[in-house]
């Protein structure tokens, strides 16, 4: 059985879910959520798709609401 293909919103870069970070809202916040559930948006694990997707206001059109990123989750990519 093959792995879900999800996109990076960042670079767009499809890719086999487990190598993508995923985050989701809640309570009007960005938190990684590997396990939580509801709407994902997923990110390669490098620092600049995170950034861009930020810049661009990509997790707010992904997850269908309005998030603050804080700044503290950059430090999820090494």
């Amino acid at each position: 059985m093959t792995p879900p293909i999800r996109s990076c919103i960042g670079c767009g870069r499809k890719a086999p879910q487990q190598e993508l970070l995923r985050f989701v809202a809640e309570n009007g916040r960005l938190v990684p959520g590997d396990h939580r559930p509801g709407r994902g948006a997923y990110t390669c694990r490098r620092l600049s798709c995170f950034e861009r997707a930020a810049s661009r206001r990509a997790f707010n059109r992904t997850l269908r609401q309005t998030v603050e990123v804080e700044p503290g989750l950059s430090g999820l990519y090494t």
